[in-house]
């Protein structure tokens, strides 16, 4: 077998392989919301995909290792809200482990099926949770939109790359 022109060197698979290839994998940034007994939870995803228009089905993954996974693995319905490039505050909030994620300053308020929902996002959806895939130290979480918002703020997206949060340029 020949090496491809421009292809470098090629290295076994492992987990520090997979990271290094997708800190060149721009995504979109999301927060995603649920209850557990009374008390909010949430973090934030770069995994979130959009799977089928009919029925209306995201995905999203999640550690079994995660603060949320307890409300996420137990929620009948969840919120998925697209940040903005003036929220990498609140993406960073909600990706830092231990952090107070629904205190101050962060604004949010409940929404249909008792989900929270995060003030000043460009769009949130509420979803009802169908699948919990196991993936790995993951779970795959497979959700129909119910109820959402597809302009509740103004703004251009906030996006991960790098292990950096940024913003388009034209």
């Amino acid at each position: 077998m020949t090496a491809s022109p421009g292809l470098g060197t090629s290295r076994t698979g492992s987990a520090d392989l997979f990271r290094s290839v997708f800190r060149r994998h721009a995504a979109g940034v999301a927060v995603i919301t649920a209850r557990r007994g009374g008390a909010p939870a949430g973090f934030t995803a770069t995994s979130l995909t959009s799977v089928s228009a009919e029925p209306p089905l995201v995905s999203f993954g999640i550690s079994t290792a995660a603060s949320s996974w307890p409300a996420v693995s137990g929620a009948g319905h969840v919120g998925v809200h697209i940040l903005g490039e003036h929220q990498e505050g609140l993406a960073a909030t909600f990706a830092r482990s231990g952090a107070d994620r629904f205190g101050a300053p962060t604004g949010w308020r409940e929404g249909p099926e008792g989900v929270p929902l995060l003030d000043g996002v460009l769009a949130w959806l509420v979803c009802r949770v169908v699948a919990r895939v196991p993936a790995g130290d993951h779970r795959v979480v497979l959700a129909e939109v119910v109820h959402g918002d597809p302009s509740a703020g103004p703004g251009r997206p906030l996006l991960y790359h790098q292990g950096r949060f940024g913003a388009l340029r034209e």
